[in-house]
């Protein structure tokens, strides 16, 4: 069963039913329900009505929920910035490494699903990539037009300044957003396949000479939710899933 993430702009699904469930981590929300004859689950990570802003969201809780609910894989849907001024803006972004160095949760805890010492299964995650390839490849392929690149995580709630972005793209990140850096983490600790299906809404702060209009920016958000949802209904599993491409040293 495939899990899908949302971020702006996508909070529901009429096919699906939500529900909730305690976890170690607290509470989690999520929809499910059969879409194309097949199972799945929604997780607005955000919150009905966008309650949560980044820093506030309970990633821990999310992605152990996802788990507990039988997901084989998890789709992670985000709008994000394009730091790469050649790529065009309003098609769908594919992620191939991830920037996350500070690997810090919104509350500054370290981003871990390992939180206490002596756990059984605490370890090591040892990633040649955060991104499934194999998800990654079916999300490429269902799109079309696209383009691949390195994903970097922001803290947020704030936008970057310029100098920031520089940064960033000295670094060799081509897009970014404040939430996914702690999902690719904590889904292969879990050893949950994962994948990141971005889209470009706006350039960064400073990539381009001229910021991008807001009407554009709202134009884009309308084509992210479309792209979200076709992604959402007619993705599917090969016949023998997604393998868990990573490793996790543990210690017991």
């Amino acid at each position: 069963m495939l899990a899908f993430i949302t971020g702006s702009g996508l909070y529901d699904h009429q096919q699906l039913q939500s529900e909730t469930t305690d976890t170690p981590f607290g509470e989690a929300t999520y929809l499910k329900g059969v879409i194309g004859g097949r199972e799945v689950l929604m997780l607005p990570r955000h919150g009905a009505g966008h309650a949560c802003l980044p820093h506030q969201i309970n990633h821990l809780a999310h992605l152990f929920a996802l788990k507990q609910a039988g997901a084989h894989a998890v789709i992670s849907c985000s709008v994000c910035g394009v730091l790469n001024p050649d790529w065009p803006l309003g098609i769908p972004l594919v992620a191939k490494d991830l920037y996350f160095p500070d690997n810090r949760l919104g509350d500054g805890r370290v981003c871990s699903i390992f939180q206490t010492p002596g756990e059984p299964g605490r370890g090591h995650l040892l990633a040649e990539s955060h991104f499934h390839a194999d998800s990654s490849l079916a999300i490429a392929n269902l799109a079309g037009d696209h383009r691949q690149g390195a994903y970097g995580h922001v803290a947020g709630p704030r936008f970057n300044s310029k100098i920031e972005v520089g940064a960033l793209q000295k670094a060799g990140v081509d897009f970014i957003s404040q939430t996914c850096g702690p999902e690719a983490v904590l889904a292969n600790e879990l050893e949950l396949p994962y994948a990141l299906a971005a889209f470009g809404i706006d350039y960064a702060n400073g990539v381009v000479e001229t910021p991008t209009p807001i009407e554009l920016l709202q134009q884009n958000l309308e084509k992210s939710s479309e792209w979200f949802m076709k992604l959402i209904e007619e993705l599917k599993e090969p016949e023998t899933g997604f393998t868990f491409e990573n490793f996790i040293y543990r210690f017991d």
